[in-house]
């Protein structure tokens, strides 16, 4: 029989208030068709929806601003692009009581739903121990004993989806439903709810199509209730061709989610922007149009172009001495260099922004040698190499020289965290402390940040930690208000000043190079600025080595990955 039906239809038919509903993001980002059609359904009825989200985003704050959210329960609430950073629609109904923010890491929070699949009360990990969420959640997860001795282990809680949101590459009327690549938190969420899925596809395609992609049904159609034909139905989210060459595909629109992220700053103008792209537009093809041909054409040329190994177009590169930002990259990918070598790593993680272009500068200069290692990015993205002109840490362009393409939980949870893995951790801060503790959450009654993302799962479970970021008294603190990711395999911190060294065993971070700034001021000099300028005491080393600014290449290099200049301003 077959599911097939209009997104509006399929919303009306199955989705009720009160329930808790889950937005599946695999192929990296949302399902923006289905929560569109939702908020044009319950628009201002405050249906009282529990939100489960593997990322909350543009598209989620939409739905909190029609006041259609009372809870969300995600790894991350905040902006992805260009940089990342705060969602002001979040942050305003966080402070003001409105919503209640439940946040987990982007690993345990699949697990969570791996576990309601399963049909399992838990499953294990290693994230979230000593961090704020594991108190903030005890009620949805245990802390026990390794039967093995190695220590405590975090049981999260089964966590059940009333209904889910899908969108897909394609699927056939009986709802077999094939997804793109990288797979991100997998299909676990849909296969979980209780009520099914609500599946948007590119393409509605006969069973014999189907079946010659059955290697890559993720979803069978047993646990889809609709099948809902959605062209352009991930926008501004991509669909990369990436491990399904068949299908044209699409890339991200980084233009559409500043417009959004901008329009985000002022109910006003929220509001406005809401009126014309999701209550103004009664269906998705109506989207697609309103989009413009131009637009799309121009998306699809950039997905093929990334498919083809062709090089984008790139605004020419910055000349001049390096600014204090480029001192600080460079210095961060000497020092990552350094810990790989002396470390014997393999492989490394970065998370998203400054810290994100370190790790590709250092994987630049290893390439090809005795101590080459492999990039990994959280979303399941194993062996690549970084491409030149877009500096996020998932542009589409690098699924192409992945050695491997998988999901979140065997990413982290494995290649990242498995008991072979020799794994350097990299990433910012929004605030860090004297023991390298780190806050990217919130400050409690004051400011909600974003939350963990992937940094706990890092933090908790790489084998050593380097962070990078810039050094100021209230980012830099005695103490931090709010654990999101713990110290205790932090080994180094870059700042745009000097580097501060932790090895293991020792609590307290300490200072062990300066970075040369091409000023005449003495160490002890810099070592009192350092000082005045940072929020937590520290010793210096016995002897304080210096670092010399980057050369020419290192750069150049750092550059071309970043030409506009997203991260380096």
């Amino acid at each position: 029989m077959s599911k097939c039906m209009p997104v509006n239809e399929a919303v009306a038919r199955f989705l009720r208030p009160g329930m808790r509903v889950h937005t599946l993001q695999t192929g990296l980002r949302w399902p923006t068709a289905a929560m569109h059609a939702v908020a044009r359904r319950f628009w201002g009825q405050a249906p009282g929806f529990e939100l489960i989200a593997f990322s909350a985003n543009h598209p989620h704050a939409v739905w909190v601003a029609g006041g259609l959210v009372s809870k969300i329960i995600a790894s991350y609430c905040g902006e992805p692009y260009r940089t990342p950073g705060p969602n002001p629609v979040f942050q305003r109904a966080w402070k003001s009581g409105e919503l209640e923010l439940e946040m987990w890491s982007i690993l345990s929070l699949p697990l969570r739903l791996k576990a309601a699949a399963q049909g399992v009360p838990w499953l294990p990990t290693r994230s979230l121990l000593g961090s704020n969420m594991e108190t903030d959640n005890s009620h949805a997860l245990t802390v026990t004993q390794d039967p093995r001795g190695h220590g405590r282990l975090a049981l999260v809680h089964a966590l059940y989806p009333d209904l889910s949101l899908v969108h897909a590459w394609m699927a056939d009327e009986q709802g077999n439903t094939v997804f793109g690549y990288p797979q991100a938190e997998n299909a676990y969420g849909a296969l979980a709810a209780r009520e099914g899925a609500i599946v948007t596809a590119e393409h509605i395609v006969d069973s014999e199509t189907l079946r010659r992609h059955a290697h890559l049904v993720q979803l069978p159609g047993d646990y889809v209730r609709a099948v809902c034909p959605a062209p352009w139905g991930a926008h501004p989210g991509g669909m990369s061709r990436a491990g399904i060459p068949d299908f044209s595909g699409y890339a991200e629109d980084y233009e559409f989610v500043n417009q959004a992220r901008t329009a985000g700053e002022k109910p006003a103008t929220l509001q406005a922007w809401i009126d014309e792209w999701v209550l103004g537009c009664e269906s998705p093809e109506a989207y697609a149009e309103h989009l413009g041909k131009a637009r799309r054409r121009r998306l699809r040329q950039r997905a093929d172009d990334d498919a083809a190994g062709r090089a984008r177009a790139l605004p020419v590169p910055k000349t001049g001495p390096p600014s204090t930002v480029e001192r600080m990259l460079c210095a961060a990918a000497r020092m990552i260099r350094e810990r790989i070598v002396v470390s014997g790593l393999g492989s490394l993680l970065a998370g998203a922004g400054q810290a994100n272009l370190a790790a590709w500068l250092a994987h630049r200069a290893l390439a090809g040698g005795e101590h080459a290692f492999q990039l990994m990015a959280e979303v399941g993205l194993y062996g690549y190499a970084p491409a030149d002109g877009d500096p996020a840490v998932f542009n589409q362009a690098n699924y192409f020289s992945c050695t491997s393409l998988t999901d979140t939980p065997r990413l982290m949870g494995i290649l990242m965290a498995g008991a072979q893995a020799r794994c350097l951790g990299v990433m910012g801060f929004g605030q860090i402390d004297a023991q390298g503790d780190i806050n990217t959450t919130l400050i409690p009654g004051k400011l909600f940040i974003a939350g963990s993302g992937g940094a706990n799962d890092i933090a908790s479970n790489a084998r050593e930690l380097l962070v990078v970021g810039r050094l100021a008294p209230n980012r830099c603190v005695e103490k931090v208000p709010y654990v999101t990711s713990p110290g205790r395999r932090l080994r180094t911190l870059v700042t745009d000043q000097a580097v501060f060294e932790k090895p293991a065993g020792v609590r307290r971070l300490r200072l062990t190079r300066l970075l040369s700034d091409g000023s005449d001021r003495s160490e002890a000099e810099r070592v009192q600025a350092i000082r005045d300028g940072c929020g937590f005491a520290f010793e210096t080393a016995a002897e304080v080595s210096w670092l010399e600014p980057p050369d020419d290449e290192e750069l150049a290099q750092l550059r071309r990955f970043d030409p506009q200049r997203w991260f380096l301003d």
